[in-house]
């Protein structure tokens, strides 16, 4: 396959959420791991589930689908949990599967305008293997004011 110098491409993480295939910016990620213990954070924003231990380093497990308005389920032993970074801080994001990774030109990516409830959290959409996936945008996941509060929920404060 021969590269376009002149298009730019981005290379994703794809993950499943029920149906709905979504994505992260592979840059964005640092590993993926089976389902952990997860200890419970009180005054965390109501986004954040817990947090996680993760080679010593303590870092809070964010529930993707209360942001974006998906039902609920229980946790199961086969969920993945993907270590992502946004520009504050790490995050685990609980996922039902993963997919694989992808290279989406950026001729093939459409924005999302304000068509979904959750738009404000996603870079934009793009058809990969006949499927429709939302590029989502981490760091635009929290809120200042979630920041704010994961921080001072946090042991020892903001990492």
């Amino acid at each position: 396959m021969k590269h376009n110098n002149e298009s730019a491409s981005l290379e994703v993480l794809l993950f499943s959420l029920d149906e709905p295939r979504y994505a992260l910016n592979l840059s964005a990620v640092e590993t993926v791991i089976r389902m952990v213990e997860l200890t419970p954070l009180p005054g965390a924003p109501e986004i954040v589930q817990g947090m996680i231990n993760y080679h010593g380093r303590i870092i809070p497990l964010v529930n993707i689908r209360r942001r974006f308005n998906l039902p609920e389920r229980d946790r199961e032993l086969n969920d993945r949990v993907i270590i992502a970074r946004t520009f504050m801080r790490p995050v685990a994001l609980t996922v039902d599967s993963i997919i694989g990774i992808r290279t989406v030109e950026a001729s093939e990516i459409s924005e999302t305008g304000h068509a979904l409830p959750f738009a404000a959290y996603i870079q934009g959409a793009a058809k990969v293997d006949g499927d429709i996936i939302l590029i989502y945008d981490l760091d635009l996941f929290l809120s200042l004011d979630e920041e704010q509060q994961l921080n001072n929920s946090l042991p020892g404060g903001a990492i």
